[in-house]
């Protein structure tokens, strides 16, 4: 695992949810929780990270054991990357996991989150220990086995 880190994650600070009800990190002690870090626009993300995360959140839907969470985060192209256009991204690519949108930082191309977050680009994906602490954060293409194996060395934790 890449990035390894001995801190609480603060919570998403979120503009709107979409795709389920908002989710609090605090309230997600005992699982595993993945932030996927994304822009409907960003080619990784399109091609590799969504598809994978996708099933992911197929994969643990049923279980108490991880969530999975989609980060919406904006720094380049906002005018075209808003709220409805998302809905419509969300809609069109059939997703099915909750999907936090960034909340924008006044003066800043960053959001919020993503900065709070120290988040470099996407697709980016945090991964979350049972005891919310970050753990790994992969920026760009994870292959799936080795996504697997961290998952499942993090599932394994007491």
């Amino acid at each position: 695992m890449s990035g390894q880190v001995e801190q609480i994650a603060p919570e998403l600070e979120v503009q709107e949810w979409l795709n389920g009800d908002p989710i609090l990190l605090s309230q997600c002690r005992g699982r595993v929780v993945v932030v996927y870090a994304f822009q409907m626009l960003c080619p990784g993300c399109v091609h590799h990270a969504t598809p994978q995360i996708s099933r992911l959140h197929e994969m643990f839907s049923k279980s108490d054991d991880a969530v999975v969470i989609g980060l919406h985060t904006v720094f380049e192209h906002h005018d075209v990357m808003g709220p409805e256009a998302l809905k419509v991204y969300i809609h069109e690519n059939r997703l099915n996991f909750p999907v936090a949108v960034d909340r924008p930082t006044a003066g800043s191309r960053i959001p919020r989150t993503m900065a709070t977050y120290e988040l470099q680009g996407t697709p980016t994906i945090v991964l979350i220990d049972r005891h919310g602490q970050f753990r790994a954060k992969y920026l760009g293409p994870v292959e799936d086995m080795s996504l697997g194996v961290a998952i499942g060395r993090l599932l394994a934790e007491s």
